[in-house]
């Protein structure tokens, strides 16, 4: 008989090491939903080659806050990489809502695909604390319990610190040491009693 389903969302995902797919090897990604059907999450802590004033003006935009001009663009897994993906703080209920937003339980955190977000980053407002992705993560029903199963996962209750204020190169070590796990400990090789 299975087991109850599991509820991830908000949780980090953190890849083992010797993950077998190079899209997730050393990864932290942060999942924005998780159910029957399956799950969705944004890898946090791999920048790509593009500042966000770039692909701001890519989509004809300027982005005119300083404190994200130069913020690194991620890249957020291998499903729609041409997509973009922000993950932010709630908006007040007093501010206008996004066209496209997904509200993450549990998290005081949205990820919004629609682009009335950028336009209003690009006009000085909108979301204070932002992480931008190209791209997601996604699994489908089962397949993600599967890659538990197999050891190719930790996870752990995700910190919003880590996300927004952490650099992305450390943000790895920072979510291990959420369990209590020191980096260097971690072998390859997965037990099975």
């Amino acid at each position: 008989m299975p087991g109850a389903p599991i509820d991830l969302t908000n949780q980090f995902l953190i890849a083992m090491p010797g993950m077998a797919s190079d899209a997730f090897a050393g990864t932290v990604v942060y999942l924005c939903e998780h159910n029957a059907d399956g799950a969705l999450g944004l890898v946090i802590n791999k920048p790509i080659d593009i500042k966000l004033r770039n692909l701001f003006e890519k989509v004809e935009l300027t982005l005119d806050r300083d404190d994200l001009a130069d913020a690194p663009v991620y890249f957020g897994g291998p499903v729609q990489t041409e997509r973009g993906f922000v993950l932010h703080e709630k908006q007040p209920a007093d501010s206008a809502a996004y066209n496209s937003t997904l509200a993450i339980a549990g998290a005081g955190l949205e990820m919004t695909t629609s682009k009335d977000v950028l336009e209003a980053l690009a006009n000085g407002g909108g979301p204070k604390r932002v992480l931008v992705t190209l791209g997601y993560s996604g699994w489908g029903a089962g397949q993600l319990e599967d890659e538990l199963s197999r050891n190719g996962w930790l996870n752990v209750g995700a910190s919003s610190e880590i996300i927004f204020d952490t650099p992305a190169e450390k943000r790895y070590e920072r979510a291990l040491s959420l369990l209590g796990i020191d980096l260097s400990v971690l072998s390859q090789e997965a037990g099975h009693a």
